[in-house]
């Protein structure tokens, strides 16, 4: 898994993503609220920071959040962040490759990404990865400040029947430059309201698909992306031109972001 590398995820990189997410040497524990922690770590990339942020459901099986975190369709129900995604194409059944834009609080400018996606299920472990990949289609537009992900990935454990273990776990560069407050209110406050909604999302999902195309799911059902594009590596190769101006928003006072910090919202 390394950044403008196209290549099918293989065993070992899941049982790497495992470890990552498992094993909690080196990473300070910054939130901890009943059954939500959220963990922080330096990365080797200058200033950046990896985090993790981890969750039980008790009333949600594996099953039913491994398909909410899939469903393209669903995501925009319950992601206010989520602008578009796009699937360009294919590798194989398991790993494809997808173009996303993400919303920020304003004033702060929305990020995009093109990415590579590869998945697993193993029964009681079940894994989404990604990580930033070029495309000629989607080179980076004034609209949007490309961001670079050298690793993203949802684990999902399974604790019974109806119950499973989320971790998600992120290490980025949104590029340009932000406010160091930011980092503070990503961990305390982003991030427990997103593990609020996506419970709330994943018991909401079953009546929601029963009633949008029920019998999709090309995460689970591989023939239903015989007719999906497949990727042409050619068109992924690193671009070189691809610089962008680096947009300074470190002076963007919390004050003047429009986001609330009630986790209801």
């Amino acid at each position: 898994m390394e950044v403008n590398v196209v290549k099918i995820f293989e065993d070992e990189d899941y049982r790497k993503v495992k470890t990552l997410c498992d094993d909690h040497e080196g990473w300070n524990l910054v939130y901890e609220k009943k059954h939500n922690r959220v963990w922080t770590k330096p990365a080797d990339e200058g200033d950046l920071l990896m985090f993790k942020a981890r969750t039980v459901f008790s009333d949600v099986s594996a099953d039913i959040a491994y398909d909410v975190l899939h469903d393209p369709q669903y995501r925009t129900k319950w992601d206010k962040y989520m602008i578009n995604t796009t699937d360009i194409g294919i590798l194989n059944p398991n790993n494809d490759i997808c173009y996303y834009s993400l919303g920020a609080f304003p004033p702060i400018r929305s990020r995009d990404f093109v990415m590579q996606r590869s998945w697993l299920d193993t029964g009681s472990e079940k894994y989404i990865c990604g990580h930033s990949v070029c495309h000629d289609d989607f080179p980076p537009t004034k609209n949007f400040i490309r961001g670079t992900i050298y690793l993203t990935a949802y684990f999902v454990k399974a604790l019974g029947p109806n119950a499973c273990e989320i971790t998600y776990l992120t290490h980025s560069d949104p590029k340009g430059k932000l406010p160091t407050w930011l980092i503070n209110r990503v961990t305390k406050v982003v991030a427990p309201k997103a593990l609020k909604k996506l419970h709330k999302a994943s018991i909401n999902y079953p009546l929601w698909k029963n009633k949008h195309d029920p019998n999709w799911k090309p995460w689970l059902y591989p023939d239903q992306l015989l007719n999906a594009p497949r990727i042409d590596q050619s068109h992924c190769r690193p671009r070189s031109d691809y610089a962008q101006p680096i947009v300074d928003e470190s002076n963007i006072k919390a004050s003047d972001v429009k986001e609330s910090d009630n986790e209801d919202d």
